[in-house]
């Protein structure tokens, strides 16, 4: 019976939403949803799915527990420091144009992150950063772009100075940025890509797909990007045989798209 409640409630879930919770691993999501669903009281995914439908506030909960918007300025910075002072320079060479993406963008540290990065180069202006993710609760609080001290702890000190303003324990990021990011709701598994990006940076999201979900995103992925574009993906993420998508390794955790 609790499994079928499960099955019931994802296919109720994907009419709803588009969110196709069987591209997730199962035992993860069921698990992280099961305490939600215990915590705000309801006994059967049946009863949780029919309150979610009626309260915007609980549907936010469940996408923030579905998605795990767990981010951080400068996430993992030594590979940060490899976009900044190998791929980037090495791009911007090619094109003072760059076309970027943050896949899954959650509460915005990424993207801000790769705005000041392209700030500092001088391409932000002439640049196109995109950001996205599924979840709008976390699209709003990208675009209010104030965090918590917890957030900031990698940033380096001479862009904490330049791109930050200190209100008590929070962090709001300057005005200047914020006109430079297009923020938007996607589904990565569902909703077309746009194409000819020289960089694309989806980081710590993929652990959380099927290996079929993770096959068809790669695909896609590899497709959005230019011949020579760069795909930046987490520290706890590895492409095997990047080759089948037309990929190959260019550093630890970056896949360049091979050129024909």
């Amino acid at each position: 019976m609790e499994d079928r409640d499960y099955l019931q409630f994802i296919h109720k879930v994907r009419d709803y939403t588009s969110i196709d919770l069987s591209q997730y691993k199962e035992a993860q999501m069921k698990r992280r949803l099961t305490t939600l669903r215990t915590k705000k009281g309801y006994s059967t995914f049946a009863a949780f799915f029919e309150a979610m439908t009626k309260d915007k506030e609980l549907f936010y909960e469940f996408l923030d527990r579905m998605t795990i918007n767990v981010s951080e300025f400068w996430r993992n910075p030594n590979r940060w420091e490899v976009l900044e002072r190998r791929f980037l320079p090495e791009m911007l060479q090619r094109s003072k144009r760059l076309k970027c993406w943050s896949a899954a963008c959650s509460t915005g540290e990424e993207p801000y992150t790769l705005a000041m990065i392209l700030a500092e180069h001088g391409a932000l202006a002439s640049s196109t950063l995109i950001a996205s993710d599924i979840d709008e609760g976390a699209l709003e609080k990208a675009k209010r772009a104030v965090y918590s001290d917890r957030s900031i702890r990698d940033v380096p000190a001479l862009y904490l100075n330049k791109y930050y303003r200190q209100d008590n324990l929070t962090y709001s990021i300057v005005d200047s940025l914020k006109p430079h990011i297009r923020f938007q709701k996607q589904n990565l598994l569902t909703d077309p890509f746009e194409s000819g990006f020289d960089l694309i940076v989806c980081r710590n999201v993929m652990i959380y797909f099927t290996e079929e979900a993770k096959h068809l995103l790669y695909g896609k992925f590899a497709q959005a990007l230019k011949p020579g574009g760069i795909l930046f993906v987490g520290s706890t993420e590895q492409i095997f045989s990047p080759g089948q998508y037309g990929l190959e390794p260019a550093d630890t955790f970056f896949y360049r798209k091979q050129e024909a």
